[in-house]
């Protein structure tokens, strides 16, 4: 059975898809540079910093000089990164051969950056202002609350608190592809949906930004204004306070949104208000794998198939039974039991035993963390077999015909469903045939014809 996989892409994967006059506008901003050049691949960032002060171009023949030997497949993916980002703009000379000089307008920003340093277009607030701030832990606290709150909202939303309900240009962004609804019923999880919530926080964090972001122009927003935002916002001071009057409107509306996520703390004084950046809002420009989480794990498998998790989280219990059976739960400990119907459940609903596997062993507990395997190999083995088990038969809808006049009738329905690539299966003694059941019309229509 055919799956569609999630995919988490970050931000420059976002900003390389952008046309090239969007991207032109974006390096208007020195952070925005600096975002990208973190983003490269370090032999790119070197190509980078090496033509910061080149104003003419450089032929690619010189340059394939500057990597050795063997490393001209890592020579071409640089390059390439490069010029996806406008980073490096290719020019071809009178005899048609490429060379590469780098964008100006990034050039221009990144050099007074280096001689000048930047300076954010806002200042944090003084204390003298917002009295005592959160501390870093309360701040990683309440960001993992509102994560888990927007997480349990996705799976039921009888679990979660009066009050918490989220906007309606963010159940917009959940919906895209996370949620479906009908008329009259409540939103459920789509087969999307249920593997994004055996991801990885970070991929989920970037999965749900680039759907945002893709939804602006919907919301009458531009991507690229949005884009801009929120990669300056990676750059604003963890714990920090800064003055929401300092915000645009298209600004002021983001941070509302991205506050029920997590990403920021709101806090109303006497006479101003402000906004507090968490972790997840400072990771924003970081690539997936040096933003992953380094958290503990919490889950423990053994080799008869019982799951023990040591987590007083609603969430992580509502996760577990998704694709186990939980039996009871404790003040501090979830125990369930991974079997052939919890497994079967959740490839109903679209998740596959890697997403499942792979969730066991990110989230093992730091007791079996370190043995290998994580996860025993024996219910790895029976999760795999499982799933190859339940795909081994493919059910496809489709249409029997029979009873034909004549063998000659049956031969010309043959050849036609054979040749327009209906046929599933014929049985020339008894005169049968199966179409695919989405071309019984052609089908039918044939038929028609031939009396």
């Amino acid at each position: 059975m055919p799956q569609v996989m999630v995919v988490a892409r970050n931000f420059m994967d976002m900003v390389a898809a952008l046309p090239a006059s969007k991207l032109d506008m974006l390096y208007d901003s020195a952070f925005i540079c600096e975002a990208v050049l973190r983003s490269l691949p370090p032999l790119a960032k070197k190509y980078a910093l090496q033509m910061l002060y080149v104003l003419a171009p450089v032929t690619s023949t010189a340059m394939e000089e500057w990597v050795r030997e063997g490393y001209a497949a890592k020579h071409r993916v640089a390059i390439d990164k490069l010029l996806q980002l406008r980073v490096f703009v290719e020019v071809r000379d009178k005899r048609k051969e490429a060379s590469y000089k780098m964008n100006q307008k990034f050039q221009g920003n990144m050099q007074k950056y280096l001689v000048d340093g930047g300076s954010l277009p806002r200042e944090p607030l003084s204390l003298s202002i917002t009295g005592r701030l959160p501390s870093s832990e309360d701040l990683e606290t309440y960001a993992l609350d509102q994560w888990e709150r927007f997480l349990l909202q996705l799976i039921n939303s009888s679990q979660v608190e009066k009050g918490t309900s989220f906007s309606s240009s963010m159940m917009k962004t959940f919906q895209r592809g996370l949620l479906s609804s009908r008329d009259g019923e409540a939103p459920k999880l789509t087969e999307n949906g249920f593997q994004f919530l055996l991801m990885e926080t970070n991929a989920q964090l970037w999965y749900i930004m680039r759907e945002y972001i893709s939804s602006a122009e919907e919301r009458g927003v531009d991507p690229t204004e949005l884009i801009s935002f929120l990669l300056e916002l990676s750059f604003h001071k963890l714990g920090a306070a800064y003055s929401l009057n300092t915000l645009t409107d298209v600004q002021g509306v983001a941070i509302r949104d991205l506050a029920e996520l997590g990403l920021v703390k709101l806090q109303q004084g006497r006479k101003d208000s402000w906004f507090i950046p968490t972790q997840l809002a400072t990771n924003l420009s970081a690539s997936l794998s040096d933003s992953s989480s380094n958290k503990e794990g919490f889950v423990v498998v053994e080799t008869n198939f019982r799951m023990y998790a040591y987590s007083t989280s609603k969430l992580h219990c509502e996760i577990l039974r998704l694709f186990s059976r939980v039996e009871y739960q404790l003040p501090n400990l979830i125990v369930g039991a991974i079997n052939k119907e919890s497994i079967y459940g959740a490839f109903e609903n679209g998740i596959t035993a890697e997403q499942i596997i792979s969730f066991l062993k990110q989230n093992a507990h730091p007791r079996v963390a370190d043995k290998i395997p994580t996860v025993p190999e024996n219910v790895t083995d029976q999760i795999r077999l499982w799933e190859t088990d339940r795909n081994r038969v493919e059910m496809i809808p489709s249409h029997l015909y029979e009873d034909f006049p004549s063998k000659e009738w049956f031969e010309q329905c043959c050849d036609h469903a054979r040749d327009h690539g209906y046929l599933l299966w014929e049985d020339s003694k008894r005169m049968r045939l199966i179409v695919r059941g989405e071309f019984h019309p052609e089908m039918r229509e044939f038929l028609r014809r031939q009396r």
